[in-house]
């Protein structure tokens, strides 16, 4: 794995599916409803819509005139609408996230992301890929579309990473990971998540003095870094558990000096020790 890798070992332990279930035209008005633990990807090839959603507020309404990807990374209604004669056409995938909205590549993005398909030149080789595989009717197509449309989303997350400031993400994980210093330290931690990590170890490892480090985490990330290496570990802890491990061998991999000391920690933040999240998990 490259040492600048900062996506892989998040999708080694919470790993993203995306499902194509419409290619074609798409006309009058077509809703998405918000389901949890779902999010959509959709990619206009060609035609104009409205786009609208919700967000607290009044429905924000959007128009579209280009080609354009449109990533909703968690459970959004939203809907297209087109004039009585008009339409467009997509390629559309539902995407499945371990984890759900406490995917660590979900939680910290907006609702929805737009942009042109002409801004993501990067992109292109694998929309054009995508598009003509959509196209094809040869054996073995709808499992080619549904990892061309996973290659199509590593590579868009990739192109938001240099981007952070441009498309203005809030404070979170893509803004560390945009960061050289702390994408060092916060792929390390997301390795091996059960080392020592003190402070000092942690701002040795970006290479600041504690201060400093402690500083920049905060203003990037936007919590301390104690308080997302326990989010990062309780993160971890909730998939071995649902996997069937037992509490004291998660806690032991985890980095805690006893089960106790895992359930304490566990519990200050999710509010149910782990067998109690557990049950309620199903």
């Amino acid at each position: 794995m490259s040492g600048n890798d900062c996506i892989s070992p998040l999708l080694q332990h919470f790993r993203i599916r995306t499902r194509l279930f419409h290619a074609g035209p798409l006309c009058g008005t077509i809703p998405f409803a918000a389901q949890p633990g779902r999010g959509f990807l959709h990619v206009m090839r060609g035609g104009e819509l409205e786009v609208s959603y919700q967000l607290g507020g009044p429905r924000k309404r959007v128009q579209l005139s280009q080609p354009t990807l449109l990533f909703y990374p968690r459970p959004l209604e939203h809907s297209f609408q087109h004039d009585a004669t008009g339409e467009s056409d997509f390629v559309c995938a539902s995407l499945e996230f371990d984890g759900g909205i406490d995917h660590p590549l979900v939680r910290t993005l907006p609702p929805v992301v737009m942009v042109p398909l002409a801004e993501i030149e990067p992109l292109a080789p694998a929309i054009e890929m995508l598009f003509a595989e959509v196209d094809n009717d040869e054996s073995g197509n709808g499992l080619l579309v549904d990892r061309l449309f996973e290659v199509v989303l590593i590579q868009f997350y990739r192109w938001m990473l240099d981007r952070t400031e441009e498309l203005s993400l809030p404070a979170g994980l893509f803004r560390g990971l945009s960061d050289p210093r702390l994408a060092l330290l916060l792929i390390a931690i997301h390795e091996d998540p059960g080392a020592d990590w003190s402070v000092a170890t942690m701002a040795a490892k970006a290479g600041l003095s504690r201060a400093a480090f402690a500083a920049l985490f905060r203003e990037l990330v936007g919590q301390t870094p104690h308080d997302y290496l326990t989010g990062w570990r309780v993160t971890v802890a909730q998939k071995r558990l649902r996997a069937g491990e037992s509490v004291a061998r998660t806690a032991n991999t985890l980095g805690y000096t006893s089960a106790a000391a895992f359930s304490r920690a566990f519990s200050q933040r999710t509010g149910l020790s782990p067998r109690q999240w557990l049950l309620e998990a199903g």
